[in-house]
């Protein structure tokens, strides 16, 4: 069993660097008291430092980030910094690629108290996680698609070895939540099939892998279709799995039945490496104002704890990452301690702080 465990950390930009050191706070004191260690290692990435050397991940930060047992990523980019060719500063996307981060995990999750523009039927809870393929996609061609006077292309790419992992990961995660009570066992491909080859390929690749674990369900849903049940019908999502434009605009939804972005977190995983961070983005507007809301990177820090121990048989990390995301919950729960974007007064600090209270640290 491992016990000591390497983290780079990217402070990011914007609000970046106020959730992060108190989410590194947090990390610290729970390591102390759990028996294990976290070494974090600062890594410069970003807009700043863009603007700044004309380099948005140097070379020395991505190879921190491959010697990393994890990658703790805070928000990155900021609208005024931008390449050349006019798209944002996204070192995330270009970990993603490097690394094959194939899984882009979204938990969505609506616990008792927590306010939501849905009107819940009583009785109904929604915890499903959305699993986005982060790699390719839509996105194969960031920054290289082709521009002419009269028009525009784009090329999506959707290979058989990629997919095949995603689908995997899907439903060994399918099977945890199962295991663990959390779901009923079922996958959900979401893909545009009726209309798109690539999407039919998608299809017939997840119906493969789903005919390898009889012991869980499988279905499809086209995304358009998707998109209006998790307004209309939540509750009846287990763990979804699409294409990486789908993931990023389902994703964001997903946020928004939870209250906002400034509670979604998320992690992107592959077969050696993972990063972890918030979804929302460096809001320039408010940086400097010790408002922002750290929920979002405490709880991708909590998930990052679950995923280090279940990688490495810790029970302590596994045990402290449910015990970090039930500390967020009970102070969203109980409401006395928000930021303004939940509805509240609190600053930065003191929400962090009364997460820090809930853990009896």
């Amino acid at each position: 069993m491992k016990d000591s465990f390497e983290i780079a950390v990217f402070n990011g930009d914007g609000i970046g660097p106020e959730i992060t050191r108190p989410t590194v706070d947090i990390l610290t004191r729970l390591a102390k008291a759990g028996g294990y260690g976290l070494r974090f290692k600062d890594v410069p990435a970003g807009a700043a430092h863009y603007a700044q050397t004309g380099e948005s991940l140097p070379e020395a930060s991505m190879a921190a980030a491959r010697a990393a047992d994890a990658i703790l990523l805070s928000a990155m980019g900021l609208p005024s910094v931008r390449y050349p060719d006019g798209t944002e500063i996204s070192p995330q996307i270009d970990l993603r690629k490097a690394l094959t981060l194939f899984a882009g995990v979204r938990p969505v999750r609506i616990f008792p108290g927590q306010k939501t523009p849905l009107n819940l039927p009583e009785g109904k809870e929604v915890d499903f996680v959305l699993i986005r393929e982060s790699t390719e996609g839509l996105f194969h061609t960031q920054g290289r698609g082709e521009v002419s006077e009269n028009e525009a292309r784009e090329t999506l790419l959707i290979t058989r070895d990629i997919s095949e992992k995603l689908f995997r990961f899907a439903f060994g995660l399918a099977r945890e939540r199962k295991d663990a009570g959390r779901g009923p066992g079922r996958v959900t491909c979401v893909d545009k099939a009726n209309v798109f080859r690539a999407f039919a390929f998608f299809r017939a690749l997840f119906d493969a892998e789903a005919a390898n674990h009889p012991d869980l369900a499988s279905d499809h849903a086209y995304v358009d279709a998707t998109a209006l049940w998790f307004v209309l019908k939540p509750w009846d999502f287990d763990v979804l799995v699409t294409e990486n434009m789908f993931g990023d605009i389902l994703s964001d939804l997903g946020a928004g039945l939870m209250g906002g972005l400034g509670v979604a977190p998320s992690a992107d995983i592959g077969a050696d490496h993972a990063v972890f961070q918030p979804c929302h983005g460096s809001a320039p507007d408010i940086a400097g104002q010790g408002r922002a809301n750290p929920m979002a990177m405490i709880l991708s820090a909590a998930m990052m704890l679950d995923w280090l121990g279940l990688r490495h048989d810790n029970r302590s990390l596994v045990a402290d990452g449910t015990r970090l995301r039930e500390a967020v919950e009970a102070v969203i729960r109980r409401g006395e301690v928000l930021t303004s974007d939940l509805g509240g007064t609190a600053g930065t600090e003191e929400a962090a702080s009364a997460v820090l209270q809930e853990l009896g640290l």
